[in-house]
């Protein structure tokens, strides 16, 4: 039994270390503050339970004494507690108390550090801390304190002497008066200072100015605040990115919607995952495979289900399809057959069923066989075009495609046309969309397409498709985003 006193990092979930991941994982508890986490609690035990202490300004779930209280109590029985605690629990995170509030309970605890927003801000800004020729060492000290209430544990005026580097967190409320004490103690008015809002988030908002001009110049809570030479200088990287702060809906099915996902935010996008259908398994048996010619997919999710429902669950693996010849309607298609060691034997360029057709070779005898494995409802043009070929044509369902339920927030933000792209991947996904969200009233949003199927149905539903990618897939979608932004602005 053991409470782990995690840092969650400055924002960014990409930040997070392994180890926290790993105790999130198998958390009987999990204890998080407001700020920095909520990215990352999708990743605790499904059956974790989670208790909310967060601050916000003027408001406070608990106090520190109630939420130390918390720790031990659920210390003292759970296998796995998780305090999870933006940045670095010592830094400013009074891990420290917690920690001292554990060891006088006798209870066990841990801690694993995480990424401060003291350095990792100013690094999302392109601003180094410390640079050579312009700054050896750096501070880094609360601005919680009012500098102006006559004692303070913050000594400004030896701050104002030491020079270097000064990252200034939770101060952006007293920046008027933390500014006038570092210039009467002998900071130049003209020092400049940058203010990192939501550092290392999609949300991220950097403000450039000067010690004179700083209690003007618009500084808001969060904000990781440099001041000093270093301040002045522009490594820019994370605001340069081609998606930063564009809002992108992925109504793709969660069970496939990670890899669009993670491209989108590699590029800077706020991504809302809002699938909007689900794949439901059902039940099918795999028919003699030596009576086929061909198997042909016709999606990635068909060949996860094919193979680990079909196959496996029977103590089968890809050499059971030795004989057969396979084919695979699009590049994510085959991509999903080489993760079983499958390499298709056919996959066109073009990814719908008629660019399939087009390269498809006629049967090698009469009235051979090929299956399509499918989900159970889906356009009959594939296995149409193989009949008239010549080919008897056995479909296996194997997943129903059902409408998903949503978050009321995302489906809000959507409705509200707070959003600025809409990205569709099969034509399933549009109309369980608008089965959904209802109407879109605002004109903002800019809908993306994978292909010419999925922009026909968006067309006969009342969508109107700004962009399709090309080519169908994946990769061609991430790049018709990017274009549709790079147009708008």
């Amino acid at each position: 039994m053991t409470v782990y006193l995690v840092g969650a990092g400055p924002g960014d979930p990409g930040l997070f270390t392994r180890k926290g991941a790993a105790l999130l994982e198998r958390a009987d508890v999990v204890v998080h503050d407001r700020l920095g986490t909520a990215e990352l609690l999708p990743l605790a035990n499904a059956n974790a339970k989670l208790i909310d202490v967060g601050k916000a300004p003027g408001r406070a779930a608990m106090n520190q004494p109630e939420i130390n209280a918390v720790l031990v109590e659920y210390g003292r029985f759970a296998n796995c507690v998780v305090r999870l605690k933006g940045g670095d629990p010592f830094v400013f995170g009074r891990g420290g108390e917690e920690a001292d509030a554990l060891r006088a309970a006798g209870v066990a605890y841990e801690v694993v550090p995480g990424v401060t927003s003291a350095i990792a801000a100013a690094a999302y800004a392109g601003i180094p801390v410390t640079h050579r020729g312009v700054s050896t060492h750096f501070t880094v000290v609360t601005g919680h304190e009012d500098p102006a209430k006559g004692t303070t544990d913050t000594d400004w005026d030896a701050l104002g002497r030491i020079g270097g580097t000064l990252v200034i967190l939770m101060g952006a409320a007293h920046i008027a008066d933390i500014a006038a004490r570092l210039i009467a103690a002998g900071r130049s008015r003209d020092t400049p200072v940058a203010a990192i809002r939501w550092g290392t988030t999609a949300g991220q908002h950097t403000i450039r100015t000067t010690l004179a001009l700083a209690g003007a110049a618009g500084i808001a809570s969060p904000s990781a605040i440099v001041v000093g030479e270093v301040a002045a200088l522009d490594f820019g990287w994370f605001e340069q990115r081609p998606l930063f702060g564009t809002k992108v809906v992925v109504t793709r099915a969660r069970e496939q919607a990670s890899s669009l996902t993670v491209r989108l935010l590699e590029l800077g996008a706020e991504v809302i995952e809002l699938p909007s259908i689900t794949m439901r398994p059902i039940e099918f048996i795999v028919p003699d495979l030596a009576s086929l010619e061909w198997i042909v997919f016709t999606s990635a999710n068909g060949v996860n289900h094919f193979m680990r429902r079909g196959l496996q669950a029977h103590g089968l693996d890809a050499r059971a399809l030795h004989q057969n010849h396979i084919a695979a309607i699009g590049p994510g298609t085959s991509d999903a057959l080489k993760q079983f060691g499958i390499v298709a034997d056919l996959v066109p360029e073009r990814f719908i069923a008629e660019s399939l057709l087009s390269v498809f070779p006629d049967p090698s005898v009469p009235q051979a066989t090929a299956l399509i494995v499918r989900p159970i409802i889906a356009r009959d043009a594939l296995p149409d075009g193989l009949r008239e070929r010549g080919y008897n044509v056995d479909i296996l369902g194997v997943y129903e495609t059902v409408r998903a339920d949503a978050n009321p927030q995302d489906l809000d933000a959507v409705r509200s046309g707070s959003v600025d792209v809409i990205t569709f991947t099969s034509s399933s996904t549009v109309s369980k969309f608008v089965e959904l969200v209802g109407p879109i009233h605002s004109q903002r949003p800019t809908i993306v397409s994978i292909g010419p199927r999925t922009s026909a149905a968006a067309s006969a539903l009342g969508l109107t498709v700004g962009v399709e990618a090309d080519p169908h897939d994946i990769d061609g979608l991430v790049a018709a985003v990017v274009s549709a932004v790079a147009a708008r602005r």
